[in-house]
């Protein structure tokens, strides 16, 4: 049975390199990857960043106007740098211009996100709580009354309201089991970091299936997905060589190559992706490293899309 038979795909669109992205094979990617049948394109937000990487509003809004079905998401936007009700417009927005296409990945953040954007740590679960039902709440609701620790709001309205119904799906991608216990309440999704082990998305599923039972929630269709950054080749050589570089670039974690990526010939990746389907995953964004336009034809063909 060819994989996408088993489970959804997803790409990553080019947007983070430590080389210039033209916006041409951007446009190419997004193109190419609803033509094959990819379920959805997606980026991360990163904005003092060492490499180049593009806002996520601005190339999914741009992604969503050059493709008509193929849905569009960020994992994840760290909720902490941007303010509730400005980040629940801009989604509903592009959710309006999109036809109702935008999953919204959420983040909790990193140390970094912190200190760089002097956002107060103390508190930080509350306020992520907070935001995520503001969220909610302005895109549902007509008008919006919310009296919490760290946002008020009273009788106040926002339009226009998202397309899809009754909101856009929130995803959640954190890899502690408390967090992934957390998505299990609060999210319509959860797809492990690229920069995590496969090993870890492995014990993470059973934890999440066991917390989505005790709450109530459907294990089957929720979407527990990965990122996987990957290289294909005839050479595996060469495969390997190219995610290293990113992992040793990027990540500044060249044992990542290994134990995050997959790297190898067509059949040496198709059988990893096998695996993480055995893991329990039914949904996997592959995140190609380099040569894009290259990669979007190989993966597709791999996956059973061509």
């Amino acid at each position: 049975m060819a994989l996408k038979d088993q489970i959804k795909f997803g790409i990553s669109l080019p947007h983070r390199s430590p080389d210039p992205i033209d916006v041409a094979t951007i446009r190419h990617v997004a193109q190419r990857a609803e033509a094959l049948g990819f379920s959805d394109l997606w980026v991360t937000e990163n904005t003092l960043d060492h490499v180049n990487c593009f806002d996520p509003v601005v190339i999914l809004t741009y992604a969503a106007a050059v493709t008509s079905k193929i849905r569009v998401g960020c994992s994840v936007v760290v909720l902490a740098v941007h303010s509730p009700l400005m980040l629940a417009h801009q989604w509903a927005c592009m959710d309006q211009i999109s036809g109702g296409r935008v999953i919204l990945g959420a983040g909790l953040g990193r140390e970094h996100h912190y200190r760089q954007f002097e956002v107060p740590v103390d508190g930080r679960v509350r306020r992520f709580r907070e935001e995520i039902e503001l969220i909610k709440a302005l895109w549902t609701e007509e008008t919006i009354s919310y009296d919490g620790k760290f946002y008020h709001l009273n009788d106040e309205p926002m339009w226009p309201k998202p397309v899809q119904k009754p909101r856009p799906p929130i995803w959640m991608g954190v890899g502690h089991p408390d967090a992934v216990r957390r998505t299990a309440k609060l999210a319509d999704g959860w797809m492990g970091s690229g920069g995590s082990r496969i090993a870890d998305f492995a014990a993470s599923v059973p934890i999440l299936k066991e917390a989505l039972a005790a709450n109530g929630r459907d294990t089957t269709n929720f979407p527990i997905s990965k990122r996987i950054f990957m290289a294909v080749d005839e050479d595996p050589a060469v495969a390997r060589r190219e995610l290293l570089r990113w992992f040793t670039d990027v990540y500044r974690n060249p044992p990542g190559t290994d134990t995050c990526g997959i790297h190898g010939t067509p059949e040496q990746v198709r059988a990893r992706l096998e695996e993480m389907v055995g893991m329990g995953a039914n949904h996997l964004m592959l995140n190609p490293v380099s040569r894009y336009a290259e990669q979007v034809e190989a993966l597709a063909e791999i996956v059973g899309l061509k």
